[in-house]
C-alpha cells in the first residue's frame, strides 16, 4: 500500500492516468447528478456519440491530432447534437427517449463512417484516432491532465454560479419559468456542461463508455441521500475514487485496460450502494419487510375478560 502511494506521486504515467481520471470522476459526477434527476440517463451516451464525428472532422480538416484540437472538434458536434435534440423535443411530438435515440444512431454512424474513410488512406497519422471509441487513459500526459482541469474547472465554476437556477431546472421548471427564468435557455446550458464532460473523458474512456461515468456516480449516489448539495458531493468522491482506484488496478495488473477497469470499479460502488445504502438499499428494504412479516405472524395476545374466568 504504501509502495502505491508513493507510485501516485512519483510515477509520471501513473500520476498523470490517476489525477485525469480523479477529474473526470468528479466532473462527471456533478453533471451527471443533474441528468439523472432529469431522467435523462441517455442523454450521456448521445452526446458522447455525437462527439465522435467531431473528432474525425477535426482531423480531417486541420491534419493534426493534437488532443485539444481533437476536444475542441467533439465538443463542436456534441453542441450541434444537443440542439437538434432539442430542437426535435420542442418542433414534434417525438418523446425524448426516441429524440436521443434518433441523435445517437445519426452521429455514432456517421462518425463510423469517417472512421472508416480515414483508416482507409495512406496516412501515418491518422493512426490512433480509434482510440476515441474505448478511450486510451495510459496515454494521457501532464498537458492532457492540465487541459481536463481547465475544462472541467469551467464547468464546476458555472455550476456553483447556476446552482438555484439547476436546481429549479431539474426539479420544477415550470415554476422556474413562471419566476422569469428561460428555461430552454438553462436547459441548453446544462446540457453543454454536460457536453465539456463527455469532451474530457473521451480520451480516458472512450466513446462507448463515457456514459456509465455519467449516469454511475450519480446512481450510487441518489441511494445515500435525498439532498441535491449532498448528493452532488457524494456522487463527486465516487467518481473520484472510482477513477483513481480504477487507475490504479490498471496500473498494477498488466494487460487491464484503464477505461473498462475505471468502469467496472464505479459498477462496484453502484452495486454496494443499491445493497447497503440505508433506507434506500435492498439489504435493508428486506430486513425491514421480514420484521413486518414477522409482527405480523406473531400470535395475538389474549386478553383476560373483565372479572376472571368464568
Amino acid at each position: 500500500m504504501i509502495e502505491l502511494l508513493r507510485d501516485l506521486v512519483t510515477d509520471y504515467t501513473l500520476r498523470n492516468v490517476a489525477l485525469g481520471s480523479a477529474l473526470l470522476g468528479v466532473v462527471s459526477g456533478v453533471l451527471g447528478s443533474f441528468a439523472v434527476l432529469r431522467r435523462q440517463g441517455l442523454l450521456g451516451d448521445t452526446l458522447s456519440h455525437a462527439a465522435l464525428p467531431g473528432v474525425c472532422l477535426a482531423f480531417l480538416l486541420t491534419g493534426s491530432k493534437a488532443p485539444l484540437v481533437l476536444l475542441v472538434g467533439a465538443a463542436l458536434t456534441g453542441w450541434i447534437g444537443t440542439l437538434i435534440l432539442l430542437l426535435i423535443v420542442r418542433e414534434t411530438r417525438l418523446g425524448e427517449d426516441a429524440a436521443l435515440g434518433i441523435v445517437l444512431s445519426t452521429f455514432f454512424g456517421f462518425g463510423i463512417v469517417l472512421l472508416t474513410l480515414i483508416s482507409k488512406r495512406n496516412d501515418a497519422d491518422q493512426a490512433g484516432l480509434d482510440r476515441y471509441l474505448f478511450g486510451q487513459a495510459a496515454a494521457l500526459v501532464e498537458r492532457d491532465v492540465l487541459t481536463f482541469a481547465a475544462l472541467g474547472g469551467a464547468a464546476l465554476a458555472l455550476v456553483a454560479l447556476l446552482f438555484k437556477e439547476f436546481k429549479l431546472l431539474t426539479f420544477d421548471p415550470d415554476f422556474a419559468g413562471s419566476l422569469g427564468f428561460n428555461v430552454d435557455r438553462l436547459s441548453a446550458g446544462l446540457t453543454t456542461l454536460i457536453v465539456v464532460a463527455v469532451v474530457i473523458g473521451l480520451q480516458t474512456v472512450g466513446v462507448v463508455l463515457m456514459a456509465a461515468l455519467l449516469i454511475g456516480p450519480a446512481v450510487a449516489a441518489r441511494q445515500w441521500t435525498n439532498r441535491l448539495g449532498v448528493m452532488i458531493a457524494i456522487a463527486a468522491l465516487v467518481g473520484a475514487a472510482s477513477g483513481v482506484i480504477g487507475a490504479t488496478l490498471s496500473f498494477t495488473q498488466e494487460g487491464l485496460p484503464t477505461g473498462p477497469t475505471i468502469v467496472l470499479t464505479l459498477t462496484v460502488f453502484v452495486a454496494l450502494s443499491l445493497a447497503f445504502a440505508p433506507a434506500r438499499g435492498l439489504a435493508w428494504e428486506w430486513a425491514r419487510r421480514r420484521r413486518q412479516r414477522g409482527t405480523l405472524a406473531a400470535p395475538a395476545l389474549a386478553v383476560e375478560p373483565k372479572g376472571g374466568r368464568p
